[in-house]
């Protein structure tokens, strides 16, 4: 059913002693969505994947797979009997056991002819049937992975649970196998939960993204919603560099070396700051338009992009550093003077004594 719910944590709170890891915690994840906790080290996303798997038994709230309860204040159904499957960083395989074996390691209420071809099937599905005789150690840390997730698959659970399952692998491998993982949860149907700190790799993978701090969810929401309307300055930082400014509201606009800015609904005289992503400062070199002009300190080709450092040019009265990040490339020299384009409607305002 389209209203199904494949995992629900609500009302989630733990600690370890005195330190609360996870409070107030609410998620869920519908069939064939794949949704994203993200944030810093310590913020508890993956006490509360530990929670959900219940390898941490539940101290208050509620877990529910496929619309059943698996833990509350009364139930706690251990893990292997939750339907979950587990991805986890360092694959977690048996290394007395073949590729075959590991797959077919949780297939128990099959007969020994039904675990081969489902573990065969899974197998090929994440293109590792060639190994089937293999250990895990002859393996490189792509294809256990991949192994790893053919393991979690094979007992076709209604959600699986990811927990920084692509952070030991370099970056081109680590590109190629969420891209996979990915294709491969959507033709099954699979939800997925997966937890990161990588704010790149959680806009890559997931339907929706929570972002995490200090045990709290700060936002929900799909990617193009947390990285256009961020609800704080942590959420906008957190989805890359922003150039910084800050103000005093004044006749309902922040006025900085930039420029004004909307200040929204903070009162006047409030102290604010401004937050503008590098790609929202556009550079050319025509130093005669109107506006504002910079200097450039120097530039770097990343790639996709350039990476431009500048500073404005001394009449405004304050020396301000910025960056822009501009397509393709884009190489001015240093020292050049150069005009800066910003539309003030895509700058994030916030207060500036709020919790940043």
């Amino acid at each position: 059913m389209p209203d199904e719910i494949a995992l629900e944590l609500k009302n989630i709170r733990h600690a370890f002693g005195d330190t609360v890891a996870v409070d107030n915690f609410n998620i869920d994840v519908r069939p064939g969505e794949v949704v994203c906790l993200l944030g810093p080290s310590g913020c508890g996303k993956t006490t509360a994947l530990r929670v959900a798997a219940g390898l941490e038994n539940l101290q208050q709230g509620t877990v529910k797979v496929g619309g059943n309860v698996v833990a509350d204040s009364s139930t706690n159904v251990p893990p292997e009997r939750r339907e979950i499957g587990l991805v986890f960083q360092d694959y977690a395989l048996f290394p007395h056991l073949t590729v075959l074996q590991n797959v077919e390691f949780g297939l128990e209420n099959m007969t020994a002819g039904e675990r081969n071809i489902r573990a065969v099937t899974v197998l090929d599905q994440v293109g590792m049937k060639w190994a089937v005789s293999r250990y895990p150690h002859t393996l490189s840390g792509g294809q256990q992975q991949r192994v790893a997730l053919a393991r979690a698959l094979a007992p076709q659970p209604p959600v699986i649970l990811f927990d920084e399952p692509f952070s030991g692998l370099d970056a081109r491998l680590r590109d190629q196998i969420r891209d996979e993982t990915l294709h491969i949860l959507k033709d099954s149907g699979t939800a997925g939960l997966l937890v990161t700190h990588d704010a790149e790799e959680a806009m890559f993978m997931a339907d929706r993204i929570g972002i995490m701090r200090e045990g709290h969810l700060e936002q929900v929401g799909k990617p193009e919603e947390l990285y256009f309307k961020p609800s704080s300055a942590f959420v906008a930082e957190f989805f890359g560099e922003v150039n910084r400014l800050s103000g005093n509201v004044e006749a309902g606009v922040v006025n900085t070396p930039l420029g004004a800015f909307a200040a929204g609904d903070l009162e006047e005289g409030r102290k604010a700051e401004i937050l503008i992503r590098p790609e929202l400062l556009r550079l050319n070199g025509d130093v005669d338009a109107p506006g504002l002009c910079g200097r450039v300190i120097t530039s770097r080709m990343l790639g996709r992009t350039s990476l431009i450092h500048l500073c404005l040019c001394e009449e405004v009265g304050i020396e301000v550093h910025l960056h822009s990040r501009m397509p393709g490339r884009y190489l001015p020299q240093e020292d050049q003077e150069i005009h800066i384009d910003l539309d003030p409607n895509q700058a994030f305002v916030f207060p500036l004594d709020s919790k940043s």
